[in-house]
């Protein structure tokens, strides 16, 4: 489907569980790509959402299979309210990212659950999703997959860095876009605050309220990962086994654990930046503004933050764009990126 402009719906949940982001918008191409969100929302997870997808690690295959079936239909039922909330009539397709059960690139895996072709039909849309099997199958990562998104909408910043369930960023190197993840962030720091009663800690308040203990930063900066080169990722499973424990074993109160983490995040995020560099900041974690702070005193940038539309929807944005991409059967996918044996287009199109 090769034409000059597109009107799409992008679907992002990510590993925070902060709630699914829908974006619809338009994108154009003339020598280069432009986009307007149109309209933009967040759905908040109901308990019985939030519970089962924090503990869907912990589930057989069998008993992720009937959550997948369960989790289409309810994105199918968001998605509806969405277009029908907005009086949306023109959509060329439903671009969706779903949400990861399970990455373990290393073992040729990764799930996401609400990819299955039922979606199509129950939106009576042409569907795009699934983006992350194929390049997990060709060798890669699976992620992270927005980098393309950052080149081609994007290019004017030196880096993009997305806070998240984890921070990743992505920048251009020797000609080619290289991107990884840096740290886990919210996905984190949410679990502490949440066991003081709050769903975050609003700007970082609370770790700014905190002291922190030096000796369990120097633990989290000396973890292996770090040292790896890219092309890397994280998930959940590796902070179940190397961050929970090392925070859990010091035995703090929950005010420095999240300003010990903090300054890990920020120390681990200057590290990768040169000075002097613009860098385009989106992600709920745009707003800690302890973190950003700490960014800057660890290193002389030129920290950039979007407007709030942009800064909460430019994932489900750039899956749209992906899901574009897939449609005109062009690279949305960068072996530079993920490891993969080679750029590809990947994704699954369902029909209604």
């Amino acid at each position: 489907m090769i034409k000059d402009e597109y009107n799409v719906i992008g679907v992002m949940s990510g590993t925070s569980l902060d709630g699914i982001d829908l974006v619809y918008a338009t994108f154009s191409y003339n020598d280069g790509w432009d986009f307007k969100i149109l309209n933009a929302e967040t759905v908040a997870y109901s308990s019985y959402w939030y519970t089962v997808l924090k503990d869907l690690i912990s589930k057989s295959l069998d008993e992720l299979k009937n959550i997948d079936l369960d989790y289409t239909a309810y994105l199918g039922v968001v998605i509806q309210n969405f277009i029908t909330k907005h009086q949306i009539s023109t959509i060329d397709a439903v671009c969706s990212h779903g949400h990861t059960a399970l990455h373990q690139p290393e073992h040729k895996l990764t799930y996401q659950i609400g990819n299955l072709p039922v979606l199509a039909d129950i939106l009576k849309e042409t569907v795009v999703c699934d983006f992350r099997v194929q390049d997990v199958e060709l060798g890669g990562q699976g992620a992270p997959l927005v980098p393309i998104g950052d080149q081609l909408l994007f290019s004017q910043y030196d880096y993009c860095l997305n806070l998240g369930g984890f921070a990743n960023i992505s920048m251009e190197l020797d000609g080619a876009r290289i991107a990884y993840d840096v740290c886990p962030v919210n996905i984190v720091l949410n679990k502490y605050a949440k066991q003081l009663g709050f769903d975050y800690d609003d700007g970082g308040q609370i770790a700014a309220s905190g002291s922190e203990l030096l000796a369990l930063g120097n633990l989290l900066n000396a973890l292996e990962f770090y040292k790896a080169k890219p092309p890397k990722s994280l998930g959940l499973e590796w902070v179940n086994k190397n961050i929970f424990p090392l925070l859990d074993a010091a035995k703090l109160e929950e005010k420095d654990v999240l300003k010990t983490f903090s300054n890990h995040i920020a120390h681990q995020i200057a590290w990768v930046l040169k000075k002097d560099s613009k860098v385009l900041v989106t992600g709920g974690g745009a707003y800690n503004d302890y973190i950003i702070s700490k960014i800057k005193l660890n290193k002389q940038v030129d920290i950039i933050i979007p407007e709030p539309e942009l800064v909460e929807f430019k994932e489900a944005l750039i899956f749209a764009f992906l899901g574009i991409l897939k449609l005109r059967n062009e690279v949305n996918c960068l072996n530079s990126v993920t490891g993969a044996m080679k750029n590809h287009s990947s994704g699954k199109i369902f029909l209604p």
